[in-house]
């Protein structure tokens, strides 16, 4: 048998508990996607000070992915087991020392070291945060707090590229990361007070074999596949964007690093607009995946527009921003449409087993893109972005198209 904790009508709930909750993971959100980029706006740094080559600065990005990938599979059935809290507070320790280590690097191998470190301490986050606002937050206040959590998100990868950038500016890059571990500090000590509020109750099952294989029989639904491909591809755009960005407007348009990295970060602002918006749509949307699949083709045809080149520098800058606003309003209509696909009582190992196909093409898409990029070919990247972001669109309405039919 298995047991798990309904979410409370509305009536039951105050607006300032569920607020509460929301902020608290929106902030742990916020530190995963900051850790995401622990490393990449130092990229031209890197490049410099250690000689080394995009495809193994894309390698780093690689390292942390697949270790994040692996472990975000493995830890929904962790979280189901012994609950959210510990783990969370576990994986931002990680993050921590993650940290630490890149602030003492002194070779490439330390930089894989952080790497890794940080794709483990990045591994339980989705399954942690769903299960915490899936049991904690009023069912009518879910689209929502998905729209939070996607917002707080984004501002994570919005704030690192500023924060590094600047602090190395104004010191040096080791400083940079001292800075960025009392930070780590910080919101641990902030989630260990706030702790009775992110209390989960665990999955308990019946010891019986038959209950023992129903822990698995969710990979047996094709539409959890369905999910997994669609975080895989959209997630490969996303990682040329993160990744290689900064250094295609450099190279396409001669823009400063500085400008460059700022057209990073209004990007990352632009879809957390994107993404406060897209929660009230997903709020009254039934069917979550055309509005992803809306959002999908807009920032294809953006992203299309600026491999063009005919944009010129700020032109392209700006719509490339754009285009974050463009896919981030589709993001709580994503969750929402994960959460349609997902049985009762299986919300850890679903989410942890889906969300790593966001790792998979975080890891996948730097070996690819990172030999374009080191034979020049710039505006190739741009259009092998849009045209994978196009072909998501498809595995996104495979995923509505089985849940309905599931619930027919």
């Amino acid at each position: 048998m298995t047991t798990a904790t309904a979410s409370l009508p509305a009536a039951s709930v105050p607006l300032a508990q569920d607020a509460k909750i929301i902020g608290l993971v929106g902030m742990a959100h916020a530190v995963s996607h900051f850790s995401h980029l622990l490393l990449v706006p130092l990229f031209p740094v890197f490049k410099q000070e250690f000689g080394l080559s995009y495809s193994e600065l894309g390698m780093l990005m690689t390292v942390f992915f697949v270790i994040s990938g692996i472990g975000q599979a493995l830890s929904g059935f962790l979280v189901d087991k012994v609950g959210a809290r510990p783990v969370l507070f576990t994986a931002v320790s990680i993050f921590l020392v993650a940290s630490i280590v890149a602030g003492m690097t002194t070779s490439y191998a330390w930089l894989v070291a952080a790497a890794a470190l940080a794709g483990l301490g990045n591994a339980p986050f989705h399954p942690c945060d769903f299960t915490i606002l899936n049991q904690r937050v009023s069912a009518p206040r879910l689209g929502h707090a998905y729209s939070a959590h996607g917002l707080t998100g984004n501002l994570g990868w919005a704030l690192a590229p500023v924060f590094y950038v600047s602090i190395t500016a104004l010191s040096n890059w080791r400083t940079a990361f001292m800075v960025a571990t009392a930070l780590y500090a910080l919101v641990l000590i902030i989630l260990w007070v706030n702790r009775d509020s992110l209390l989960t109750q665990v999955i308990v099952h019946a010891p019986h074999a038959a209950d023992k294989a129903s822990n698995t029989a969710f990979l047996k639904m094709p539409v959890v596949w369905w999910c997994f491909a669609f975080f895989l591809l959209s997630t490969m755009t996303l990682a040329v964007i993160q990744s290689f960005s900064v250094s295609i407007l450099k190279a396409m348009h001669g823009v400063s690093f500085e400008a460059a990295s700022a057209t990073l970060t209004a990007y990352m602002l632009c879809g957390a607009v994107g993404i406060f918006v897209g929660g009230f749509v997903a709020a009254k949307q039934k069917n979550s995946d055309k509005t992803v699949a809306v959002s999908m083709v807009a920032g294809a045809v953006l992203l299309a527009l600026c491999a063009t080149g005919w944009l010129g520098a700020t032109g392209t800058m700006v719509v490339l921003a754009s285009t974050g606003f463009a896919i981030g309003i589709g993001n709580p209509s994503r969750d929402m449409m994960i959460k349609k696909a997902t049985p009762k009582g299986a919300t850890g190992r679903v989410y942890g087993t889906v969300y790593s196909g966001l790792d998979v093409g975080f890891a996948v898409s730097p070996l690819i893109f990172g030999r374009l990029m080191d034979q020049g070919m710039y505006a190739a990247c741009l259009y092998g972005a849009a045209l994978i972001l196009l072909i998501s669109v498809g595995t996104a309405l495979g995923v509505g198209k089985r849940t309905r039919n599931a619930h027919v």
